[in-house]
C-alpha cells in the first residue's frame, strides 16, 4: 500500500507522516530530503543551480539513499544534518524547479514507491508521483501557524527571515502543488499531530485489504 501526503511548508507533513509510517509498520520516504540533498551536493562540487541539465545529470549520477534509520545519503556522504541548514532552505527551491532535476527525482521516488507499504511526503506525491496511491492526503494550515511551526523547528533562522521563506516557497509552489482530485483534505491548524495521524491511520486501515 502507498499513503501519499502532500501539502505546503509547515503544514505538518513530516511529522505526520513519520508518526503514521512508525504506527502502521510502513517504510517512510522524504522526498524534500532527496532534492536537498542533491542542492548540497552541488553546493559542495561548485556546480551553478541556474544550469538544470547539469543538475539533473548530477542527480542521475548520484541518487539519494534514504536508510532504514532515516539517514540521507549522497556520493557517499550521510548529509543527514548538513541538508537541514539554512542554506539548504534557501536554495532548494532553486534546484527542485528544474524540469530535468525533477524528472529525475520522481523516477527514483516511483521506484521506491513500487516497493509497497510505504508513506511518502512531498508536494506532488499524489497527483505526479504515486497517482495510482490507495491513500492520498493534502495538508495546510494557515500561513501563521505554518511560520510558527517552522519557527519552533529552526530558531536559528528568525523570524522574519522564516516568514520571508515560507513566502517565497508558496509562490514558487503555487504554479505546481495542486491537491489530487481524490485527495482527502485536512486542515491541521487547530489540530495536534496525533489528531492528525488518527484521521489517516483511519483511512488506511479502512483500505487495506482484508
Amino acid at each position: 500500500m502507498i499513503v501519499a501526503i502532500d501539502g505546503p511548508a509547515g503544514a505538518g507533513k513530516s511529522t505526520v507522516a513519520q508518526r503514521l509510517a512508525e504506527r502502521l509498520g510502513f517504510r517512510y520516504l522524504d522526498t524534500g530530503a532527496m532534492y536537498r540533498a542533491l542542492t548540497w551536493l552541488a553546493i559542495s562540487r561548485s556546480v551553478p543551480l541556474a544550469q538544470g541539465e547539469r543538475l539533473g545529470e548530477l542527480a542521475e549520477e548520484y541518487p539519494v539513499i534514504l536508510d532504514a534509520q532515516r539517514r540521507v545519503w549522497i556520493a557517499d556522504t550521510d548529509v543527514t544534518s548538513s541538508i537541514r541548514k539554512s542554506d539548504i532552505d534557501r536554495l532548494v527551491p532553486v534546484v527542485a524547479r528544474h524540469p530535468q532535476v525533477r524528472s529525475v527525482m520522481r523516477a527514483r521516488q516511483r521506484e521506491l514507491a513500487e516497493e509497497g507499504d510505504v508513506v511518502i511526503e512531498g508536494r506532488d506525491i499524489g497527483t505526479v508521483v504515486a497517482p495510482d496511491a490507495e491513500v492520498k492526503v493534502y495538508l495546510n494550515a494557515e500561513r501563521a501557524v505554518r511560520a510558527k511551526r517552522r519557527m519552533a523547528e529552526r530558531p536559528e533562522i528568525g523570524a522574519d527571515a522564516l516568514a520571508t521563506d515560507l513566502r517565497l516557497r508558496d509562490e514558487s509552489d503555487a504554479a505546481r502543488m495542486r491537491p489530487a482530485e481524490d485527495a482527502i483534505q485536512i486542515d491541521t491548524t487547530g489540530l495536534d499531530v496525533d489528531d492528525v495521524v488518527d484521521q489517516i491511520e483511519e483511512l488506511v486501515r479502512a483500505r487495506q485489504p482484508a
